[in-house]
């Protein structure tokens, strides 16, 4: 099945394009981003070009598929290989990048007081939307070295596919937000007057956010703050720079989705919103898609094939017998000597021979055909939630990958895929 009248997706050109530098793989939660980030990676590694693939994947299952013991914020070359090209993989660790940030963008002595301060521990480990950030960040490193031709994103298992893109404007708000704005006021003003407006200007929130977050945690804050003031520039500014690569010219956004309903939902609202902010979309990948290779027996006819079967009403039939008329039978061969028929022959030759099958048979073969009918009824549902997807975007192209009998766990599989993803056009 496929998607009628939507173009097909050239994986194999996108990836040959020296223009092409950033391949962004990116969906909803659970609908194979991983595994199709490294299958890409491990394509144009093996077609000449030198790549590295960012993971944000916790289950670190990329690791494993590419034969790696452990992945970090650090490239890893990938061995095994083929061909001219080289594969690097590595797996963000959120909390290095943020402290890598603090210790390019400040001095020694801020730098510490910064990386000690418990409320910078709490916000670079888990603060909503810091990985995400952190992941446009590290994209922006990454390119800036100019050491790799291609760099292939898998982006965060996030709630919402949109996550990624609106990190950075959540983060630039959370910093402009007037909170933040008053807690640097007192570091602004400085000596005497700063500690006056603190004990004036910061009464109010103490009072109410002292017993909700404690005075402790307060401080804590106001000390983080006013050591991460000069920073806070180059966060918007970093963060608006890899906003425009996103954009620019040698980028590929691939949406990965399920031939289901709430992620093609998912995808149709990221498709709107990177024409909305006028980044290159290459693409749909559909992943996990269904087939059957006796999609002829309909799920209606393999239903009621199989009550026919459970009620006794369908039978194996024998070799005909031939008719006989009276108590002798003629050979139909001349010369052949006359037989006469027994009792039980004259009375049962007048029709072909009805056996019905053994219990355990029948019981097996409806077995079957319900599952079978259950295959077709997920096939005929994949492809109207498949339909209504191009309906509304038929100008996206479009590839589909089969569903696979188990995980992807190794090179070879990760070359199945991308081979997959190639011959995945219409």
């Amino acid at each position: 099945m496929t998607l009628d009248g939507a173009p097909g997706l050239e994986v194999d050109p996108l990836l040959d394009d020296p223009e092409t530098r950033i391949v962004v793989c990116c969906g909803a939660g659970g609908v194979g981003k991983t595994t199709t980030a490294a299958a890409l990676g491990v394509r144009a590694a093996e077609r000449g070009r030198k790549v590295v693939v960012l993971t944000i994947d916790p289950a670190r299952r990329l690791a494993q598929s590419m034969g790696i013991d452990r992945l970090d914020n650090v490239p890893r070359r990938v061995d095994g290989i083929k061909g001219d090209g080289e594969l690097h993989a590595m797996m963000l660790d959120m909390k290095r990048t943020f402290d890598e940030i603090v210790e390019a963008h400040a001095d020694p002595e801020r730098a510490r007081a910064i990386l000690a301060n418990p409320f910078y521990q709490s916000l670079s480990a888990g603060f909503a939307g810091t990985q995400e950030y952190m992941a446009m960040e590290k994209l922006g490193q990454l390119r800036a070295r100019e050491e790799w031709d291609l760099i292939v994103v898998d982006t965060p298992p996030s709630r919402s596919a949109l996550d990624f893109l609106d990190a950075p404007k959540r983060l630039g708000s959370f910093l402009d937000g007037k909170f933040i704005k008053l807690l640097m006021a007192p570091a602004k003003v400085g000596g005497r007057a700063g500690m006056k407006f603190l004990n004036v200007g910061m009464s109010m929130m103490t009072g109410t956010l002292g017993k909700l977050l404690g005075g402790q945690l307060l401080r804590d804050v106001q000390t983080f703050v006013a050591a991460m003031d000069t920073m806070f520039g180059g966060f918007r500014t970093r963060a608006d720079a890899t906003y425009r690569l996103l954009q620019a010219p040698g980028t590929a956004f691939l949406v990965v989705a399920a031939p289901e309903r709430d992620a093609l939902r998912e995808a149709a609202y990221f498709v709107e919103r990177l024409a909305a902010e006028r980044m290159p979309l290459a693409g749909l990948v559909l992943n996990r898609v269904h087939g059957s290779g006796a999609a002829r027996l309909s799920a209606e006819r393999a239903l009621a094939a199989a009550e026919n079967l459970e009620e006794g009403r369908i039978v194996d039939q024998g070799p005909g017998k031939t008719g006989v008329r009276g108590p002798e039978a003629t050979s139909p061969e001349p010369g052949a000597p006359r037989t006469t028929a027994a009792p039980h022959d004259a009375a049962t030759a007048t029709s072909t021979d009805v056996v019905a099958p053994p219990p355990a048979v029948a019981e097996l073969t409806a077995g079957l055909l319900r599952l079978h009918a259950e295959r077709m009824q997920v096939l005929a549902r994949e492809q109207r939630t498949r339909e209504r997807f191009a309906a509304l975007h038929p100008e996206v192209a479009v590839a589909e990958v089969p569903a696979l009998p188990g995980d992807v766990h190794d090179l070879e599989g990760l070359r199945a895929i991308g081979d997959r993803l190639a011959a995945g056009r219409h």
